[in-house]
């Protein structure tokens, strides 16, 4: 092939783009970031103080009326490792840098939403960067009553507050526990005296070479 052939340009994707565009005319420079990935999905990263007003464009404006899933994002690296580390091996060296993902960020931690238009068929996932040491949103549940439970169990594991939500009891854990098991730094005392069983516990298959050893 000819090394002055044209590469084929990557087609965009005008309704995701078209999409992005409206919400920033929703929600103006509140709508900090954003990704598309043509034929695939889009993300947009919008300001704290802009989550309920996101919330509310998106239903009220847009016809994003399919409430998905909305949880937060720990980006910081465990400083435990991971669970299918080899105990009997040293520890490996670590990147320990925090790199929040698509449409970028600037804190460790992250509210993440997905919404979906039922007639267009397209998503959209919404971020927003939160308070490391006080991390605290506008509730959805106003907009999308589907986000109670979803509220409610973000801030029973990450330790996240929710204004407006009338009732942030604990789902899962004992009223009086302490920490919030899916933050990073949230030691995972089991795995600490036995680690993952994927690792320690495998057994010799049927036939395998030590089962050959000892007809030898």
């Amino acid at each position: 092939m000819s090394s002055d052939a044209p590469v084929a340009e990557i087609p965009g994707d005008t309704l995701r783009e078209r999409i992005v565009d409206d919400l920033r005319a929703q929600i103006g420079d509140a709508l900090v970031d954003s990704l598309v990935k043509p034929g695939d999905d889009v993300w947009v990263r919008v300001r704290p103080d802009a989550w309920l007003a996101t919330g509310r464009a998106l239903r009220h404006a847009m016809g994003f009326d399919y409430f998905c899933f909305l949880s937060a994002v720990d980006w910081m690296p465990s400083p435990y490792g991971k669970g299918e580390d080899d105990p009997t091996e040293p520890p490996p060296e670590r990147d320990d840098t925090i790199r929040q993902g698509y449409a970028g960020g600037e804190t460790r931690f992250q509210m993440l939403a997905r919404v979906t238009h039922p007639t267009l068929h397209v998503g959209v996932n919404v971020k927003c960067d939160l308070d490391d040491a006080h991390p605290v949103v506008e509730s959805w549940i106003s907009v999308y009553a589907g986000a109670n439970w979803h509220e409610r169990e973000t801030h029973e594991m990450f330790g996240i507050g929710f204004d407006g939500h009338p009732d942030l009891r604990n789902m899962y854990l004992p009223t009086d526990f302490e920490g919030h098991p899916l933050r990073k730094d949230f030691p995972l005392l089991a795995r600490m005296v036995k680690p993952w069983p994927g690792i320690v516990d495998v057994e010799p298959l049927p036939g395998g070479d030590d089962e050959e050893g000892d007809g030898e």
